[in-house]
Order: structure tokens, then sequence, then C-alpha cells
């Protein structure tokens, strides 16, 4: 009896469908789909331009230095003190160093740079999403249609790629007596390990596609259409989350630039995590437009049923993410980062859809 069953009842159902979809009329105007739709952004991370309040080569205060920051004892007598006695003015300048500093008092002035501005091979990239998919056609004539394709906007997570370093030198002047000016202080500071980091922001993206589809076959006559279609994608995205521990780095390094600002020049170099300032952190996104092309085809169970697949990409789909942080006692904005984030997203859809 089961074994009848499996054979007659596949059997009624394709002989009942055949039937319904040899009796359809003219084609419907309108239809609907919705599916399983998987999202597999093919971009990779770019670069991350970073600016600061810090004025490149300008003029800060030191304060206080770690003697292991201090990789040059050089001084503008250096030449003249060697000649006399040989490693005159590093003694000279261990003499200052108690518990590891060399005290504000003899420091002096430092012509900084590589805080400023820099570029790092860090950035970010969109990992894969799947989604509940959504479609809406409007046919023009039985080949031509229109369709509108979205989706329940997923959150997308946003993966980390690479270390964003900040190699940072001075050189100091104005110090006590002239006697350490030429002290060379030079340091590759961390900012942020984004590989550590694994996930570092999450996202939820909105992006409506709209297409211009030619389908091959004629209603009534073939179950199974193939077609090929283009148009432009529109993207928005909000809701964005950093993760706490890039959070956190983005922080302390606020922090190391108002400690510049403030004339703690050589405590920068630690980079901390403590300043004058309260470092805010906001990230931002601009809306991203671009073309998609599109295949796929659709197959009839009756001639309002059907089932569908696609595969869609979306090349050049890319936006701009901005980070900033901002000294929340003062609203000045101490750190300006920009990367652009490459989609490019190849996407499947495999959906069922009714005609009316």
């Amino acid at each position: 009896m089961k074994k009848l069953l499996k054979t007659v009842v596949p059997t009624v159902f394709l002989l009942s469908t055949h039937l319904a979809y040899a009796d359809s009329g003219d084609f419907k105007r309108w239809s609907v789909s919705a599916g399983w739709l998987h999202v597999m952004p093919q971009g990779k991370a770019n670069s991350t331009h970073i600016n600061t309040a810090v004025e490149e080569g300008g003029a800060y205060k030191v304060g206080d230095i770690k003697a292991s920051d201090l990789t040059e004892y050089g001084t503008n007598f250096q030449e003249k003190y060697d000649a006399i006695k040989p490693g005159f003015i590093k003694g000279l300048v261990d003499t200052f160093i108690k518990n590891d500093k060399l005290p504000a008092a003899f420091s002096g002035n430092a012509n900084v740079s590589g805080i400023s501005e820099w570029t790092n091979n860090a950035g970010l990239e969109a990992d894969d999403v799947d989604t509940l998919g959504l479609t809406l056609n409007y046919f023009i004539n039985d080949n031509v249609s229109l369709q509108l394709i979205g989706g329940v906007p997923p959150k997308v997570d946003i993966d980390g790629k690479g270390k964003i370093v900040a190699s940072v030198s001075a050189d100091a002047f104005g110090t006590t007596s002239k006697v350490f000016d030429g002290l060379h202080l030079e340091k590759d500071i961390l900012i942020t390990d984004l590989d550590a980091h694994g996930k570092a922001a999450e996202v939820r993206a909105w992006t409506p596609a709209l297409t211009a589809q030619y389908h091959f076959g004629k209603s009534g006559v073939n179950k199974l259409r193939p077609y090929l279609g283009a148009g432009i994608v529109y993207g928005y995205f909000d809701k964005i989350k950093l993760n706490g521990g890039v959070e956190q780095d983005l922080i302390n390094a606020g922090h190391m630039v108002q400690n510049v600002l403030d004339g703690k020049a050589g405590e920068a170099l630690q980079n901390s995590g403590k300043s004058s300032a309260d470092p805010h952190v906001k990230v931002d996104t601009d809306d991203a437009f671009g073309a998609v092309v599109t295949a796929g085809f659709t197959y009839d169970f009756t001639d309002r049923w059907f089932s569908t697949m696609s595969l869609t990409y979306m090349p050049n789909f890319n936006n701009k993410a901005t980070i900033s942080v901002t000294d929340s006692k003062t609203g000045k904005e101490l750190i300006h980062a920009t990367t652009k984030v490459d989609l490019d997203p190849l996407i499947t859809y495999v959906g069922v859809g009714y005609r009316f």
C-alpha cells in the first residue's frame, strides 16, 4: 500500500499541475515570491586613513619620558662632547633618569611626527549572511518584467583585518641648557589589532534592488523559463555596533592624542589610556549605490504557483565607514578615520511564488 501511495500521489500531483498549467490563459501581470536569500560579499579589506588633532611636525612639550623610549642620545653638541669624552651625553642623560624616566624638567619640547596622519593596511570585511528574501514582479508583457527585490534587513558581521599602528617620532629642542637638544624619540604604537578582536562590528543592512528582466519562453507553454536581468541597488546601513575591544582601543588612542595636546608627548608614547579628555567613539557609514546583474529561472507548478532560483551579482557595490573619536568634555574631534568597505556581493535566492 505504501509503495502504491508513493507512486500514485506524485503522479496525480504532476498530472493535476500539468492540466492546470495547460488550461492557463494569458500571463499574469503580478507575481510575488518569498524564500532564502544568501549573501556572500566578495570584497576585501582596504587600508584605513587616520587624521588626528595633532599637527604634523608641530612643537609640543614632552613631559616625562620613559628611558626605553629614548632611541638616540645625540644632541647638537654630540660631536664636540664625544671628541672630549666619548659617551658623555649618554652618561649625562642616564644620570638624570630616575625610575626609568627622564623628568619633564629636562625634556623640553619636541617636533612630533607620525601621530597626526597615517595610513595602515588594515580594514573591514563583511561576512556572509542569510535572510528571508522577498520579490515583487510586474510584467509589462509576457517576456519583460520589472522586479523589486529585498528582504528582512539582516544584521551583518563586519570582520577586522590587520593591525593599526602609529609610527611616532620626535626630536627634542629647547631642553635644559640645550644639553638635551636633539634627543630622539621613536616608537611604533599599536592602536588596535583588528584580527585579535574577530568581529569588529555589526550593522543592519537595507539593500532593495530594482531590475528589468527578460523571461525566455511563453506562459502556458513553457513550465521552465530562464531569465536575465540588470538594474540598480541602494544600500542603507544602520544600528552599527562596534566591538567593545576595538572601541576601547580607540578610546585609548584618543587619550594618546590628548596627551600630546596637553604637553605630555612622552606619556603619549605609552598609550596609557589616561588623559584629561573623555573620548567618545562614533561610527557612521555612507549610503551605497551600485549596479545589479542577475540570472535565474522560474518553474511553474500551476499557472499561479511557481518556484524560482537566481544568482545575482552587485559589482563595485561599496561604501565608506567613518570612525570619529571626540572629547565629550570639549566637543573636539581627536581622531578621524575612514576606510572603504567593498561589499561586491554574490547573492543566491531560492523561493516559492504566486502570480495574480
